[in-house]
């Protein structure tokens, strides 16, 4: 994934001063991967905002990840550190030796992503500290593990980690997740903090002469069984007997591609469904704002962060009714909810036939994401981590998540 350059921001001088009334100085962020990793996503390009402004606010952040084939060990990217070091699955032993060995300083505060499997850091580092944890897992476990492999990641999510971060802060985009977070894992409410992602600048609307003449379905997103293309393509065929004009475009990398494309040749939808594979930054703004709606049908997300970027572009949405979608996209106002691919079908083929529904829905998903920022989110995040750096919180001038729309 492209590292996007970060916009100005005007309230680097907010971030600065929480940093310095809770002593904060150095943030390491652990992640599984970087954002050039060949399989990045949305947790990535989340973690690289949050850095991003973090650094240009005047802290020292670096973010340790896993090695990209290929690519340098360690590089600067937009004023924070990175450094890639160990396998795929190695990464998670090597980050907490390393971390042990380099012991912590006055002013250290650590962010750790957990994106499946954790990195254990209540067991190792006793400074400040918070997770990211974006949804549960759950079901993906076995849609892309072999099996034995599959029950350890269940286990360790359902019944190992759980425990051990009893107190920890965290940090999900939604309320929906949060509830599966508190439901399922049985974390206590109180800790954890819903803020929603931000959605970049440089997504808006396009001229009225941008929307393609004919009903065009995007989708955005890494082609694994997760993301559940394969039903999307289903629903799109299903759509097309009550939409002949109906074109879409499903745009991203992947190893499912193979199964993928055999299916569109299987539906006989090589003429009107595309799979251009990864597109630019600016391509990508140029589909939004071509398309009558983005489509996603995944089964487990944070939140889905195509859908709001699409709907900066006045693009509303149509997606599967599940925790993070369901906050990403208000039903019946910014898009439509739906379950299975008959409910997505119709769906699809109901905006693609109703231009003022198609009209009405992209007004609403225009006004959810102009309230989400990239600078609420870090704002939020970095308050989150000064209070658990200070005994007293009644010190910060601002509340956790002032200015955060949820």
């Amino acid at each position: 994934m492209d590292a996007p350059a970060p916009a100005p921001s005007a309230h680097l001088p907010e971030l600065a001063a929480i940093a310095a009334e809770s002593g904060l100085e150095r943030v390491r962020i652990l992640s599984w991967r970087d954002l050039e990793d060949p399989e990045a996503g949305g947790s990535e390009l989340h973690a690289h905002r949050i850095a991003s402004l973090w650094a240009a606010a005047g802290m020292d952040v670096e973010l340790r990840t896993s090695a990209v084939p290929g690519a340098e060990p360690a590089l600067e990217r937009d004023g924070y550190r990175v450094l890639r070091r160990g396998g795929r699955y190695g990464v998670f032993a090597r980050r907490a030796m390393e971390d042990l060995l380099r012991g912590h300083r006055a002013g250290d505060g650590l962010v750790e992503i957990w994106n499946g499997m954790p990195f254990f850091s209540p067991l190792w580092f006793r400074g400040p500290r918070v997770v990211f944890l974006h949804h549960v897992h759950a079901e993906m476990w076995r849609m892309t593990l072999p099996r034995w492999m599959a029950r350890i990641g269940e286990v360790t999510e359902q019944r190992i980690a759980p425990p051990l971060y009893r107190s920890t802060r965290v940090i999900t985009l939604s309320e929906s997740s949060r509830a599966e977070i508190v439901g399922l894992l049985g974390f206590d409410a109180d800790r954890v903090t819903v803020l929603p992602p931000g959605v970049d600048p440089r997504f808006t609307p396009g001229l009225p002469g941008d929307r393609t003449a004919e009903p065009l379905v995007v989708a955005v997103g890494r082609l694994v069984p997760v993301k559940r293309f394969d039903l999307l393509l289903r629903a799109l065929a299903r759509a097309k007997r009550s939409v002949p004009s109906l074109r879409a475009v499903i745009a991203g990398e992947g190893y499912e591609r193979p199964r993928l494309e055999s299916l569109r040749r299987a539906l006989g939808a090589t003429a009107w469904v595309s799979l251009p594979g990864r597109v630019s930054d600016g391509e990508l703004v140029a589909l939004y704002r071509r398309a009558w709606m983005v489509a996603s049908a995944s089964l487990r997300e944070g939140w889905g962060m195509t859908l709001t970027e699409a709907g900066a572009c006045a693009t509303p949405s149509v997606v599967s009714d599940i925790a993070g979608h369901r906050d990403a996209v208000a039903d019946g106002l910014s898009g439509l909810l739906a379950d299975g691919d008959a409910e997505i079908a119709a769906a699809i083929a109901r905006i693609a036939l109703d231009a003022g529904l198609c009209a009405r829905l992209g007004a609403g998903a225009l006004a959810r994401a102009r309230a989400l920022t990239w600078d609420a989110a870090a704002r939020g995040a970095l308050q989150a981590l000064a209070e658990e750096a200070c005994w007293d919180q009644a010190s910060y001038p601002l509340p956790l998540g002032a200015g955060v729309v949820a």
